[in-house]
């Protein structure tokens, strides 16, 4: 039995589990039970395996340490963005809806000791999945009715500008490329927003990937050398050229084969070849290394693999670095890690599910 509580928002949350068999060794089966500030949140079966690649913190490899960890106030972190001294933080809502998911902002001027100074959630729209910020604006990835945009002229306190639809699916994930906001949208579709003036994007184009490499939708985007990499979900790893927003044209795809699917991915130029860094999702995903220097024909050059039942989810490629989110093979320490940022301060910045906002040095 373990419990965890919440500094801001007061809630306590309990979880008792019974382990039943041991099916093969490593591997334990049973039941458990979640309950928030004394009412049922959540109860199931579970399958257990002994994560032999993983280390503990104090055996972290290459350098990497814990700076400072803190809880935040809302759901479930899945996301962070660092600028002007400060971290935002998103959530979904609790898989189990005990609790709302939204934004909270941490003043990170000393990153050993971060100071919360906000949370905010909005009713019917509380699951944000994606955050990016370009000067006063902060954009954040709604689940539910598209991309919210908030000013950070005062970076402690968020003043709520407007939503940017995003049709049925809302935004699931957004970011950043010079002048361009891109929205993916789980509906198949990119929303692009011009925003030259960020607090008043603009919409400028809709990019579909053709419908036989659409399934699952557009779940993240890279943007690079005037190419847009999308993670297309079941329907694989889509190129497109978007140099041209009034004549998109769709150069090339890669296809991982059944059941894989395409979440999130980095690419830069190494030996004067464009290296995509991509990743899957779900139970035993792992990372391949392709040369898309020719999108017509892509290559698989490499890959990597950890456990058979863990994921990565998030990637960000730092000069010859590349930080991954690797679920609870963390940054290759913590638990539950969704979302990362090297934002360049000396400090990497993690989105952890459980343990919240996560703060660690600079490789």
């Amino acid at each position: 039995m373990g419990s965890r509580a919440n500094p801001y928002n007061g809630a306590v949350t309990v979880t008792a589990l019974a382990g039943c068999q041991v099916p093969s060794p490593g591997i334990v089966t049973g039941c458990y039970a979640r309950c928030t500030n004394g009412r049922l949140s959540r109860a199931g079966t579970f399958e257990a395996h002994r994560m032999l690649s993983q280390r503990g913190e104090g055996e972290s490899s290459g350098g990497l340490r814990l700076i400072s960890e803190s809880p935040v106030a809302l759901g479930d972190a899945v996301d962070v963005y660092v600028t002007k001294d400060h971290a935002y933080v998103v959530s979904i809502n609790d898989i189990a809806g005990a609790s709302n998911g939204g934004l909270t902002v941490f003043d990170v001027s000393d990153r050993a000791h971060p100071i919360f100074k906000a949370s905010i959630s909005l009713p019917g729209d509380s699951s944000w999945n994606g955050v990016w910020a370009k000067e006063d604006a902060l954009y954040i990835a709604g689940n539910s009715a598209g991309v919210v945009v908030y000013d950070i002229s005062n970076p402690s306190q968020p003043e709520y500008v407007r939503h940017l639809p995003a049709g049925q699916y809302g935004a699931h994930t957004v970011l950043v490329d010079g002048n361009r906001l891109y929205a993916m949208s789980p509906g198949e579709v990119t929303y692009v927003h011009d925003v030259t003036s960020p607090l008043e994007p603009v919409l400028l184009q809709l990019i579909t990937v053709p419908s036989e490499f659409s399934l699952g939708g557009a779940h993240d985007a890279f943007a690079y050398e005037g190419r847009l990499y999308i993670s297309n979900g079941f329907g694989g790893y889509s190129v497109m050229d978007v140099t041209d927003l009034d004549n998109v044209r769709h150069l090339g795809q890669y296809v991982h084969g059944f059941d894989a699917f395409a979440h999130h991915s980095a690419v830069g130029t190494f030996a004067g070849r464009t290296i995509a860094f991509e990743g899957t999702e779900f139970n035993g995903s792992h990372l391949r290394v392709l040369d898309v220097t020719d999108p017509a024909n892509i290559v698989k050059i490499g890959e990597f693999r950890l456990s058979l039942v863990t994921s990565i989810h998030n990637l960000i490629l730092k000069g010859h670095l590349l930080y991954i989110a690797w679920y609870h093979e963390g940054v290759r320490v913590f638990e539950g890690t969704f979302g990362i940022r090297v934002p360049g301060d000396g400090y990497v910045y993690a989105a952890d599910s459980v343990r919240g906002l996560l703060i660690l040095n600079e490789l």
